[in-house]
């Protein structure tokens, strides 16, 4: 057997040999926690509607999924971002030619030092085989407490600009966030995407948030 082959499976042996990020009690079993944390995640994998577009969420926002969102979008704790990743594959993905990953402002990504959709969206596209595709940017988020809903709809619109000169385009295209709430973000991504050529743009996101 190749050396290679052989310090993978020594890897993954050891991988397995950690305790479960989660219980801390049980050894790994399935990116990074095991067996029974894996089975006990609030699952979903339903198709929900929100801003007239179709998401697919793998969880609901719930215990424990809500609070690994939070550590590794806001507390840096990359090191859950095999398990959050290999949940969102378990999603039945759509044939697409590019992975699009929800941009936040260069504020937001000077804060925390990276994008959160941005890295789950790279595993979606490793695992269909497609590039992953920056088209647009997001401008200042501000905050919209106070804002009646036409307010903040607008406000989500006014964020997002094209940015690309190459003349690559792409018909059909996978949007990736980690938490969909109303969508509205989801909804002013896509209509500047659509201004690319973009004609069939679907949506699969991590988590889906009660209204």
């Amino acid at each position: 057997m190749p050396m290679f082959k052989l310090l993978q499976q020594g890897k993954l042996w050891l991988n397995r040999l950690q305790p479960c990020q989660l219980c801390q009690t049980d050894y790994q079993n399935l990116h990074s926690v095991c067996q029974d944390c894996w089975q006990q995640l609030p699952w979903a994998h339903q198709t929900i509607q929100r801003q007239e577009m179709q998401f697919q969420v793998a969880c609901d926002y719930a215990y424990p999924m809500d609070r690994l969102i939070q550590l590794f979008k806001y507390e840096q704790k990359l090191h859950l971002e095999p398990l959050l990743a290999g949940a969102l594959l378990t999603l039945k993905f759509p044939k697409v030619s590019a992975v699009v990953p929800m941009p936040i402002s260069t504020e937001r990504l000077v804060e925390r030092g990276y994008n959160q959709s941005l890295l789950l969206a790279k595993h979606v596209a490793k695992h269909l085989q497609v590039p992953v595709w920056q088209p647009i940017e997001r401008l200042k988020q501000h905050s919209q407490k106070g804002l009646s809903r036409l307010e903040r709809i607008e406000d989500i619109e006014a964020q997002f600009r094209v940015t690309i000169s190459s003349k690559v385009r792409y018909r059909k295209v996978l949007i990736i966030d980690d938490v969909v709430t109303t969508g509205s973000s989801i909804r002013a991504l896509s209509q500047q995407l659509e201004k690319l050529g973009c004609q069939q743009i679907y949506a699969a996101c991590l988590a889906g948030a009660k209204l």
